[in-house]
């Protein structure tokens, strides 16, 4: 009996052995500013080929952290970079903020100055072996479109792939799921992506109602600089922060799984298509 015992707890120990190396990753770390220059040799592009550079600004984001686009694209980062077989590239956080400059703890980068920097990021991201460029924007506003026309230049003329990812935007269906109505900027879905991320940086005392809220308005009806509010609602009585963690909690599996699988999608397509 006691022979018996010891196999079996023999059998348990070397399984747990076993499934402990299958789930060791072939590298120290995916995040490029902790890793080596000698392990990265080793790695890049041999092993993996596909980096994600996250990209945010400092603006106000009601009752959530002053850097909620930077928080929110490095965790997805770090969420996925594994599935995705990616090394994460240290995150940009300033960036072409726009109408919200003007409040406290705020930076605006001119786009005269941001879009070369950016271009040379994405150029040295190349230049270090990566084929696959991951762009992970967590601000939205003129930013985008700068990065897509940045990340399609340097595709062209450094013979890469890039993809620009607009989180919130592309994953406007699984707010809707979970949340039964469409959200906005530092709306309920912003909020409860960070709250997910870290409920310390979320302070739903701070919250007063509706009165902190603007719906944007309509293309060509009106515009205002600083925009009123911190907190801007893409539909009208929409979007209100909600502070559950249950459904943040499930939102942040959400999106973190549409984004990975678009990835892993676009570039098993490029790879079909020897492009």
């Amino acid at each position: 009996m006691i022979r018996c015992t010891a196999i079996t707890v023999l059998a348990i120990l070397l399984a747990i052995s076993v499934s402990a190396q299958l789930d060791k990753d072939f590298v120290s770390t995916r995040e490029m500013e902790r890793i080596n220059w000698m392990e990265f040799k080793d790695v890049v592009p041999s092993r993996t080929n596909t980096v994600l550079l996250p990209t945010g600004t400092l603006e106000p984001h009601g009752v959530a952290n002053n850097g909620a686009d930077i928080t929110a694209p490095f965790a997805m980062a770090k969420t996925i970079a594994r599935r995705t077989n990616a090394l994460i590239a240290p995150t940009l956080p300033y960036g072409i903020t726009g109408s919200m400059e003007a409040y406290p703890g705020a930076f605006q980068i001119t786009e005269s100055a941001y879009r070369p920097f950016v271009k040379q990021i994405l150029e040295g991201l190349a230049k270090n072996g990566f084929r696959n460029i991951i762009v992970l924007n967590g601000h939205g506003g003129g930013q985008t479109a700068v990065l897509q026309s940045v990340a399609a230049e340097v595709a062209t003329e450094k013979r890469v792939r890039t993809l620009v990812i607009n989180w919130w935007s592309f994953a406007s269906d699984e707010t809707k799921e979970v949340f039964g109505e469409d959200g906005g900027h530092a709306g309920l879905n912003e909020t409860a992506f960070i709250q997910a991320i870290d409920s310390t940086l979320v302070h739903p005392e701070k919250y007063t109602g509706p009165e902190m809220t603007t719906p944007y308005p309509a293309a060509g009806t009106w515009s205002a600089v600083p925009f009123p509010s911190s907190i801007g609602l893409y539909q009208k009585n929409q979007g209100y922060p909600k502070f559950d963690q249950t459904k943040a909690d499930l939102y942040y599996k959400k999106v973190t799984d549409k984004v990975a699988n678009l990835i892993l999608d676009v570039v098993k397509k490029w790879d079909l298509a020897r492009l």
